[in-house]
């Protein structure tokens, strides 16, 4: 029996046919999307942000240098212990300059002034001490003539002011002498401490309070002025937190608040207590270039002395301010959640389909959100509605009644 061979072109035909009818199933079908799929559950949320600070001590002591003079060479290292009223710096009175020659002409010239300035005073207290003593003089004669009348009462007044005057103008002279003396001797000490060294007492610069050295600005021997910084000094143990904190974080923080300390460098989470919060803020420019309105916040450590003793002044630590911790609360995972309007949504499976359902929520955590809402969506609601008008029918009519 012969059997007929299918021509090539229906072949041809029939192939691109199912090409074609292949490809535009692949056009037209809904195109499937893979996904990850977390479950609703309960259990513990915490909400929190996160910001960088450091350490500082709360009482810093500045020594500084009590008078002018040469600082003699600093011993103690940063981090050496000092008690209070310890010698830490000692500092020799300052000596006289050598003078140049203009400087050496004036002093001669202001000691030959001061020397006839002083004789001209001695000259005026001899010829004040000479008419006091006349006037004295002349003043008991007349009252002794009073008391035989042969002289009147003005007289006798009269003499008694030239009394008084030449007794004023005794004590002029003799003040103007002490003066002149004075400025001699300064003129003349200019000139004998020439190039001498201090000779007062060394003063001794002694640590107000038990702490340890932090910083010398000052170690070799050298002059220094009045209220020159030499070190700073304070207690390692009285540490706390400063961190600058964005205005509109630093509104929901209260003190009393907890904290924990994340990243300081030693193992394990340390715990901390919000103690102040400064009232004024200030203009930050972030790493981008952005502008930043923050405000420090003070916080103290509420851990054992003995887990962060490692910390020192101005340490880098990242503290966890802890707003809200409840328990157990309704959460999804905060990567599902999305907006939608003014409100937030996500995709609910039902039976092998996401739907999208809207939710409301509260807390929110970096990992999740709390769910004050159910997520069933209206088609459940429906379902569980038809489901009970099932059951109901499905009871004896006399039930029913009885019910009613």
């Amino acid at each position: 029996m012969k059997i007929n061979a299918v021509p090539r072109k229906v072949l041809l035909w029939s192939a691109g046919a199912i090409a074609l009818g292949a490809l535009a199933w692949l056009a037209l079908r809904e195109p499937v999307q893979m996904a990850s799929v977390a479950q609703v559950s309960r259990g513990a949320l915490e909400q929190s942000f996160a910001e960088e600070g450091k350490t500082r001590l709360k009482q810093r002591y500045t020594v500084t240098a009590p008078l002018a003079g040469l600082l003699r060479r600093i011993t103690l290292q940063p981090g050496d212990a000092v008690k209070a009223q310890q010698v830490v710096a000692e500092i020799d009175p300052t000596g006289s300059a050598l003078l140049d020659p203009r400087a050496r002409s004036q002093a001669l010239a202001d000691v030959n002034t001061g020397e006839s300035a002083l004789r001209a005073a001695q000259q005026r207290v001899a010829a004040a001490t000479t008419a006091d003593n006349v006037a004295q003089l002349e003043l008991k004669r007349l009252e002794q003539l009073r008391a035989q009348g042969m002289v009147t009462a003005s007289q006798l007044d009269q003499s008694r002011a030239q009394a008084a005057t030449a007794g004023a103008d005794l004590s002029t002279a003799r003040s103007d002498e002490q003066i002149s003396a004075r400025r001699l001797q300064v003129a003349r000490a200019s000139l004998a401490d020439e190039g001498r060294a201090g000779r007062g007492k060394v003063l001794a610069v002694r640590s107000p309070v038990d702490g340890i050295v932090l910083k010398r600005q000052v170690e070799s021997a050298t002059p220094v002025p009045m209220g020159q910084p030499l070190m700073d000094i304070g207690d390692p143990a009285a540490l706390e937190i400063e961190v600058e904190v964005l205005s509109t974080d630093a509104v929901r923080l209260t003190p009393g608040l907890k904290a924990r300390v994340l990243r300081w460098g030693g193992e394990g989470v340390l715990d901390a207590t919000v103690t102040r919060i400064e009232p004024g803020g200030f203009t930050k420019v972030s790493a981008l270039g952005v502008e930043e309105q923050r405000t420090r916040v003070i916080l103290d450590f509420a851990s054992p002395r003995e887990r962060w003793s490692a910390l020192g002044d101005a340490f880098r630590v990242e503290v966890e301010f802890l707003l809200r911790q409840d328990k157990d609360v309704l959460q999804v995972p905060g990567s599902a959640l999305f907006r939608t309007g003014d409100g937030w949504a996500v995709y609910r499976v039902e039976g092998g389909t996401a739907r999208r359902t809207t939710v409301k929520i509260g807390a929110r955590s970096a990992m999740a959100a709390q769910v004050l809402e159910t997520l069933k969506s209206p088609m459940w609601w429906a379902m569980k509605l038809a489901r009970g008008l099932n059951s109901v029918m499905s009871l004896p009519r006399s039930f029913i009644r009885r019910s009613w």
